[in-house]
């Protein structure tokens, strides 16, 4: 069985995240907080997305700005631990995201026992932090030299924050990605975190791969939640989901709820 399927079952999971405050040794990590703070932040959030009744969550460092490709090693520890004080009380399938480094994804995942990663595995881009030029191949082989080959991969194929160098469409790119690489879904992102991918994209994408699960990572919102599911296998949601939809603040546990009561409707949820 495909690693998504075993993971979120036949449907259309709708996978929130847990945005962690930014990591210590990043330039936004409030150190009078400490640890503690962070563990808290991301308590209040994972209870109030489980209360609103998400599929799925995600952990993610996405207020580490700037981003590295080759996060430090205190970073994927810190995640760890926080993860950790909080696996007892994580009721749904939950991922990780240490942007923007697969190797680090991978190894957080192992060790606390997530079922899925999200990341940029292929492709080779021009970004505001430079060159960007995965492996996926080095990453794949890891997971599975880690004893993890139910871990789901999930391969964001739009990445934000960047240009693909290569000039092939997307369809074509995402393609290319499940014949050589074999992700267990293609995720199709906006430019920037909380900007929608184009309704056109995920058509596109969906089209060239029927038989592989294709969801929206960015910008997707109550109003059009209802539109994306019509299309995509999935989604995977942040901002919107936020005090006044801001990306850097906490989860609203009303917008979450409406939220999530719009995809239980578009998906004829009974």
């Amino acid at each position: 069985m495909n690693n998504f399927k075993r993971v979120f079952g036949p449907g259309k999971p709708v996978i929130a995240m847990v945005h962690l405050g930014a990591l210590p040794g990043s330039p936004l990590h409030d150190s009078d907080a400490g640890l503690e703070g962070l563990v808290t932040g991301a308590r209040n959030d994972l209870n109030a997305l489980q209360a609103a009744g998400f599929d799925a969550v995600m952990f993610g460092n996405e207020n580490d700005r700037p981003y590295e490709f080759n996060v430090d090693t205190a970073s994927t520890a810190t995640m760890a631990y926080v993860i950790g004080q909080l696996r007892s009380e994580i009721k749904v399938p939950f991922g990780v995201n240490v942007l923007w480094d697969p190797m680090s994804s991978v190894a957080l995942a192992a060790a606390t026992g997530a079922s899925f990663v999200r990341e940029i595995f292929t492709g080779t881009y021009a970004s505001d932090m430079g060159p960007w030029t995965p492996d996926a191949g080095k990453a794949v082989r890891y997971r599975d030299r880690l004893g993890r080959r139910d871990m789901a991969l999930l391969y964001n194929v739009s990445a934000e924050f960047a240009d693909s160098l290569d000039r092939r469409s997307l369809p074509d790119r995402a393609r290319s990605a499940v014949f050589s690489s074999i992700p267990d879904a293609v995720l199709v992102s906006g430019q920037i975190t909380g900007e929608a991918a184009a309704l056109s994209d995920l058509e596109a994408v969906k089209k060239v791969l029927p038989d592989t699960p294709v969801l929206a990572n960015t910008g997707v919102k109550h109003a059009t939640i209802a539109d994306v599911l019509k299309v995509a296998d999935g989604c995977i949601i942040g901002s919107a989901l936020k005090i006044d939809g801001d990306t850097w603040k906490a989860i609203d546990p009303h917008r979450a709820q409406d939220l999530m009561d719009r995809a239980r409707a578009a998906r004829g949820d009974t």
